[in-house]
């Protein structure tokens, strides 16, 4: 057997590994799902004890200094293969919208994702449009169910995820095409739904109750920081994912550190810093 099968061999181990470990995490209970956006903070996560770990869009985006949405598909691609290649854990890709419009493109890229070695990966129904922001329901039900031919296809049952962005795109009726929408990309295949915005506890049951006995997964962002663990769990919640949250924070006292350096040429920020050591020898076990 030559060098490159096996390597293959040992990268197709893992992967169905992670798999098996995440479709296991999505049977019962809760839990939390956080978003690195780089390799550092994958490895940091794992090191907290976290189960499963999910890429951020933006996250990713805002360390190349770019917009959410405006990273090209081979990078992404290249993105999320990095951090797979960081942690034994699972990972779920937050692939945006397929990166196509059509159905047979979403299926073509989502192939190229599941290469990457993940163990799930999301795909949303945002155009990306002001003018029309979300993909009419057909079509976007066409998405998910190309999707999930594409996952059936491969052979390699990574966990797809169906994204509705109604709230995340203000629309006028969001709840009612949350539900309607969710429980559409159920049955088109979708394993678990997830419909960031959500914010009150009723507004999430409905959602579990819409698309039950699938898992939903719920972003805790600024807007609903007030919810817990606890309370998501009770609400029948099975995962739980914070975006682009954990980028945020850093980038909050980035800025914080760097006006005051700016304006007021002190360094009072700096005091909050992390430990030096403790990141340096963390990150130093595997180079």
């Amino acid at each position: 057997m030559g060098v490159s099968n096996q390597v293959i061999n040992v990268l197709n181990s893992a992967q169905a590994s992670a798999i098996a470990k995440f479709r296991t995490l999505h049977e019962s209970g809760c839990f939390v799902l956080p978003n690195p956006w780089d390799v550092g903070s994958a490895r940091y996560l794992q090191h907290l004890g976290f189960k499963a770990l999910a890429t951020t869009s933006a996250g990713y985006a805002f360390s190349r200094g770019i917009s959410d949405g405006a990273v090209p598909l081979d990078a992404m691609l290249a993105h999320i293969r990095e951090v797979v290649a960081a942690t034994s854990l699972p990972v779920n890709a937050d692939f945006l919208a397929g990166y196509a419009d059509e159905p047979d493109g979403v299926a073509e890229n989502v192939s190229l994702c599941i290469a990457t070695g993940v163990a799930g990966l999301s795909i949303e129904d945002s155009t990306g449009q002001s003018a029309h922001p979300l993909y009419e329901e057909e079509p976007a039900v066409e998405r998910i169910r190309a999707a999930r031919r594409a996952i059936d296809d491969s052979g390699v049952p990574v966990i797809l995820t169906g994204r509705c962005e109604a709230f995340l795109v203000s629309h006028p009726n969001a709840l009612w095409v949350v539900l309607t929408r969710l429980a559409a990309y159920a049955g088109a295949g979708a394993d678990c739904l997830y419909a960031p915005g959500l914010r009150g506890p009723d507004d999430i049951a409905a959602v579990v109750a819409a698309v039950s006995p699938k898992p939903v997964n719920v972003l805790v962002s600024g807007f609903n920081a007030e919810l817990s663990v606890s309370q998501l769990t009770e609400l029948g919640v099975r995962r739980i994912s914070v975006g682009s949250g954990l980028a945020l924070v850093a980038w909050g006292a980035f800025i914080r550190a760097a006006r005051e350096l700016a304006t007021a040429g002190t360094f009072g920020a700096f005091t909050g810093s992390a430990p030096f050591t403790e990141i340096n020898e963390l990150l130093g076990e595997r180079s």
